[in-house]
């Protein structure tokens, strides 16, 4: 096996755990304060931002007219003296965060970097990036295809004519969120997946002769989350996962045919 690169920082090696704790403790500073002021910027953008969160409870959604589904109705409401207001604060520091995550990314990794060797640096710089790009997709499939056909359905579900709906601002804001983050991390499937096979805990083999297994599952949690019987919108939700699925399985292959290349010929890695 040939030798690896020393580590990139390898002056840090001087630096005492204090320094370490110094240097961390002004990184950790700089995010904080980078995530304080986008909060504000987005707390001051009212407007905007509200017109972007509560654009899937409004018939006039253009997902819903691409998709020429039936007009509905959605009243939101507040309940609480002060709900509203924190709804804006929840709102505002998750869209400060969102905004700062690249840089909270870049300090973090400078801050690690240089305790890695030349190699290990390339590799966590591509798996992190691959990693904070499918967070991202997700989070926009479920804003865009998710949350809004979930929302027109359970917003406008009766069980009786003369039981009305009336959401809560705070109950509307929170599921877009939670479930934001959820597929933000369900689209991370890919790269838990490639790592996994570079690990060689996983097979695309095995993959493969789960498949229907897989599907099955995925449809059973499209249903528990779009409870309607309508086909298009199940199939509509159930169709990101199950492509996520097949692009895991060609990134596991190739990830084995780089192991199995890597593990023939030491000598040239």
């Amino acid at each position: 096996m040939s030798e690896q690169n020393p580590p990139a920082g390898e002056p840090s090696e001087n630096l005492t755990f204090w320094d370490h704790l110094e240097v961390l403790r002004g990184s950790l500073v700089k995010m904080i304060v980078a995530a304080v002021l986008m909060s504000v910027v987005a707390f001051c953008l009212k407007e905007w931002l509200f017109t972007v969160v509560l654009a899937p409870a409004q018939s006039g959604f253009f997902v819903y007219r691409w998709l020429h589904a039936p007009p509905f109705s959605l009243h939101l409401i507040n309940t609480g003296l002060a709900e509203q207001m924190l709804v804006h604060l929840k709102v505002s520091t998750v869209a400060g965060l969102l905004v700062v995550s690249p840089y909270i990314l870049y300090l973090l990794f400078r801050f690690i970097a240089p305790a890695l060797y030349e190699n290990e640096r390339r590799h966590s710089v591509r798996v992190t990036v691959a990693a904070y790009l499918m967070f991202l997709v997700g989070v926009l499939v479920n804003y865009l295809v998710i949350f809004p056909f979930t929302v027109r359905f359970l917003g406008t579900y009766q069980v009786s004519t003369d039981v009305h709906n009336m959401l809560t601002i705070s109950s509307y804001s929170d599921a877009l969120l939670s479930m934001s983050l959820i597929f933000g991390i369900v689209f991370e499937m890919p790269v838990v997946a490639w790592l996994l096979a570079r690990f060689g805990m996983l097979r695309a083999q095995w993959m493969r002769k789960y498949r229907r297994h897989a599907i099955v599952v995925i449809l059973v949690l499209a249903a528990i989350i779009t409870p309607t019987a309508d086909m298009m919108t199940l199939v509509i939700v159930s169709l990101p996962v199950w492509l996520l699925y097949e692009a895991s399985i060609l990134l596991v292959k190739g990830a084995e045919r780089k192991h199995l290349k890597e593990t023939t010929n030491p000598i040239t890695h």
